[in-house]
């Protein structure tokens, strides 16, 4: 018999909206004290002490809009924040500092998150859907320089871009770029090039997330019909569907695999966390906690593996936070 799903470990209340984005920071050495970010639809970020349990602070820089992504940037005191104000703020949180030291207006108008890849020491580039529907814009941080516009072929008809995950495959190589549109593509784009390397159709509806596992070269998608689709990309830079996955209820707000890339969790509009293998995509457990639409789901990057959690977030104005750690 299957073990029965575990409690949270604990819940974290208090935001007083729904919460849309979480990410941890918790790899600093000790005495570091492991923090969650939130970002909730009130437009606040608010920084969470996981020892306390309680809010170290509350940013407020999107104008009450709602904030839909939030990632440090090298460490805990540099931040960066999405919001439906179509901003993207970058943070300074050292010495207890609160303030945004920049900004870029991305003109766009869906909620699609942006996406970072570090490819130097202090230096990032970051994906964010553009102010013309289809388009995808490269920007380099901090210094704001275009890299490049990526616009798909005329008459392709793939819609907005929903999601972004910018990866390589070892530092010094080519960032490219997979994003999921609306037409329910997933597209590989070569960032350096501006060029398609491969489109494939992995659902009917347009693709609410994805992630990508580039040491297997294989990637899992999620939109509003019930099925999640793994894919995989060839040493001809050549997307293939691997499986597909049939879920019990439709509805995927969010995927991640954690970086050990053992196990994979997802958020769902019935409410429910589920956990899988990696491997094989086998069904591990299904958390069912919440009482509204999971929108977020995170995995802390403690460098203890037993003190790794999974966070997630709802419109219920609840973070439950779990240990799966010994049940997987």
């Amino acid at each position: 018999m299957a073990l029965p799903p575990p409690d949270p470990q604990f819940v974290l209340r208090g935001t007083s909206a729904a919460v849309h984005t979480l990410h941890f920071s918790c790899g600093g050495p000790e005495p570091d004290i492991p923090l969650l970010f939130s970002g909730s639809e009130n437009g606040f970020i608010h920084v969470w002490n996981l020892k306390t349990h309680r809010v170290d602070s509350a940013l407020d820089g999107h104008g009450r809009k709602s904030v839909y992504c939030v990632k440090t940037m090298g460490g805990k005191d540099r931040l960066l924040s999405q919001g439906r104000d179509q901003r993207i703020c970058l943070w300074d949180l050292a010495e207890g500092r609160t303030s945004v030291t920049d900004s870029v207006f991305t003109e766009h108008v869906g909620f699609c998150r942006c996406s970072l890849l570090k490819v130097a020491q202090g230096r990032w580039l970051m994906a964010m859907a553009a102010r013309s529907l289809e388009e995808v814009q490269i920007l380099e941080l901090p210094s704001k320089t275009s890299v490049c516009t990526l616009k798909p072929e005329v008459g392709a008809k793939l819609g907005m871009p929903m999601c972004l995950k910018l990866w390589q495959l070892s530092c010094g190589s080519q960032p490219v770029l997979l994003a999921g549109y609306e037409d329910g593509s997933v597209v590989l784009w070569n960032v350096s090039m501006g060029k398609v390397l491969s489109q494939l159709i992995c659902h009917q509806e347009p693709v609410m997330s994805l992630d990508f596992d580039s040491e297997k070269a294989k990637g899992i998608s999620g939109s509003s019909e019930k099925v999640l689709s793994i894919w995989s990309l060839n040493e001809q830079q050549n997307l293939q569907v691997y499986k597909t996955h049939e879920l019990v209820n439709a509805g995927i707000s969010d995927i991640t695999i954690r970086p050990d890339k053992k196990i994979l969790a997802t958020a769902g509009w019935d409410h429910r966390i589920r956990i899988f293998g990696w491997k094989k995509l086998k069904p591990l457990a299904v958390l069912d906690y919440h009482t509204a639409t999971a929108h977020c789901v995170s995995f802390s990057d403690h460098s203890i593996p037993r003190e790794r959690l999974l966070a997630a977030g709802s419109k219920d104005q609840r973070i439950s936070v779990w240990s799966i750690y010994a049940q997987t």
